[in-house]
């Protein structure tokens, strides 16, 4: 009897193992907003890390995060490095490859608490007085983030802070000039 409850358990965790590895090795994530805005103000926005603080939506999760800022202002080489509670953890975004009010794409170094590297992308649309404004991330999926994302998917999980921060952007975006 013992034997039994052994191998069925064995094949399982064979089957638990088998469905775990078929599924997706990378992820995308997207999320759109339209603000009635010009391009060149929205993409200032995301161009200069700093700018970026007043509507990251993960912030939010560790008011009392530390933050540096390394390289250039804005733009190719600039630097942001976070590091806060189990929440947003630790890690780095940087700008890598920047097109003027059409796209600036970020590399995203996380440590903890989990060690990754995925990449953003934020691409500006403008049409009639307005902006799209669509922000990307992507990554590979290890055995532990497929095993995850059995129960949570990162499109569940980190659209709807990409929603929040678009809504926070596009809130700063509109504002009347000072």
């Amino acid at each position: 009897m013992f034997t039994i409850i052994v191998l069925l358990l064995v094949g399982l965790l064979a089957i638990v193992i088998a469905i775990i590895a078929t599924r997706p090795a990378t992820f995308r994530v997207s999320r759109s907003a339209t603000m009635a805005a010009p391009a060149e103000v929205t993409f200032a926005q995301i161009n200069d890390l700093r700018l970026f603080q007043a509507w990251n939506p993960f912030g939010d999760a560790d008011p009392n995060h530390t933050k540096t800022f390394e390289g250039p202002p804005q733009g190719v080489g600039s630097i942001f490095r976070w590091s806060g509670n189990n929440k947003i953890g630790q890690g780095s975004m940087t700008i890598v490859h920047v097109e003027p009010d059409r796209r600036v794409r970020i590399q995203l170094n996380f440590i903890k608490p989990f060690r990754a590297t995925h990449q953003a992308e934020f691409t500006f649309e403008q049409s009639a007085g307005t902006t799209t404004v669509t922000w990307i991330m992507t990554g590979d999926n290890n055995f532990l983030a497929k095993a995850f994302q059995m129960f949570c998917s990162m499109d569940t999980m980190v659209g709807s802070e990409f929603n929040r921060g678009l809504a926070k952007l596009k809130t700063i975006v509109e504002a009347p000039a000072a």
